[in-house]
């Protein structure tokens, strides 16, 4: 898919199993003794079968080991490919939001941003933790020019699947990595990215907070634990239902909600824009909608007054909420993990 959020079509979801097998889950692997580590993994992280099985093929593949003059450590990406990078990074630039979110969760600044998706500026939600830092271009489409200008010794490249672009970006720097496979898992893929900045101890604890805050939170929903709540973001030619893998709604989940029927879907990504006729596939108990573009906000605006809208339980009940598109429409990190906690708790929350 052209980028994280992209919606995929059934037979690019089958193209993708194989490298989805292996995944964010490669990242997770070093080479034989890191140097200057001041986060080594879990026990539990480093004896996991995957592990052993990806730090064998390292050494087979003939992967260097740490060079403990150089600082240097060697992971596997995404793909599978042993890169060699820098032991304790100084200077990151992320070219997704995920990666952005992951870095600024692990208390680390990047050296260079880019936009959110749709978007001429970062999302909303970061926005005060990335003053200041340069912007190198849009969502997986850097400006070459301005990633050399951030000097980068580690860059993050989500799932960039753009060869030319990933040669060039290498050329800047060979500690490029391509840091997520089209798997929506967003604690992998953090895992991932922790453990390339050489903090997947801290990376464990982000995520073991994250599940007990989760947790909590619904089960402190009163009459509104296990509702079913529907996800939907609106596009120029309608609205699509988010399917049960993808980020936001992962974190529904793991609040112990639940999703209605017509959504109570495999996958990772959302459905086609449905037609008015089809309207009563995004009804719930609860409605959560978002927009990213204009476009978007114009088209919700114009359908809130047909009659088809209107005949929505969920909107009958006044229980639609408008969210944040950049957090609840596309893929995630630990720190919209919590945004999306906080509306929801917001929103359902005993009054």
């Amino acid at each position: 898919m052209s980028t994280p959020q992209s919606p995929l079509s059934p037979a690019r979801r089958r193209a993708v199993q194989a490298l989805a097998a292996t995944g964010a889950a490669a990242l997770l692997l070093v080479g034989c003794g890191s140097s200057g580590s001041s986060d080594k993994g879990s026990s539990s992280e480093q004896n996991s079968p995957s592990a052993n099985a990806s730090a064998n093929a390292s050494a087979s593949a003939g992967a260097p080991a740490a060079d403990a003059a150089g600082g240097k450590r060697t992971v596997k990406d995404a793909t599978g490919t042993a890169v060699e990078i820098p032991a304790e990074p100084k200077r990151i630039v992320t070219l997704t939001q995920e990666d952005l979110d992951a870095v600024l969760a692990l208390g680390l600044k990047p050296a260079g941003i880019t936009n959110g998706q749709g978007l001429s500026e970062p999302p909303a939600y970061l926005k005060d933790k990335v003053q200041g830092i340069p912007v190198v271009g849009n969502l997986l489409q850097p400006v070459m020019d301005k990633v050399i200008a951030a000097k980068p010794d580690l860059i993050l490249a989500g799932d960039m699947q753009d060869q030319q672009v990933l040669k060039q970006l290498r050329e800047i720097t060979p500690a490029t990595l391509v840091t997520m496979a089209p798997t929506d898992d967003w604690k992998l893929s953090f895992r991932g990215i922790g453990n390339a900045v050489n903090k997947l101890d801290q990376a464990n604890k982000v995520i073991a907070d994250y599940d007990a805050k989760a947790a909590k939170a619904g089960g402190e929903l009163g009459e509104n634990k296990g509702k079913a709540v529907s996800i939907v973001r609106w596009n120029p030619t309608g609205p699509s239902w988010m399917e049960k893998k993808q980020f936001a709604s992962g974190v529904a989940l793991d609040m112990g909600l639940t999703r209605p029927q017509a959504q109570d879907k495999d996958g990772n990504a959302h459905t086609p824009a449905l037609s008015l006729e089809k309207i009563n596939e995004i009804d719930g108990d609860w409605l959560f909608l978002s927009t990213l573009t204009d476009d978007g906000k114009a088209a919700l605006k114009d359908v809130q007054s047909k009659p088809a809208y209107q005949e929505l339980n969920a909107v009958k009940n006044n229980h639609t909420v408008t969210v944040d598109g950049s957090v609840w429409s596309t893929r995630g990190g630990p720190l919209a993990a919590d945004a999306v906690i906080g509306d929801i708790s917001k929103a359902l929350g005993a009054k």
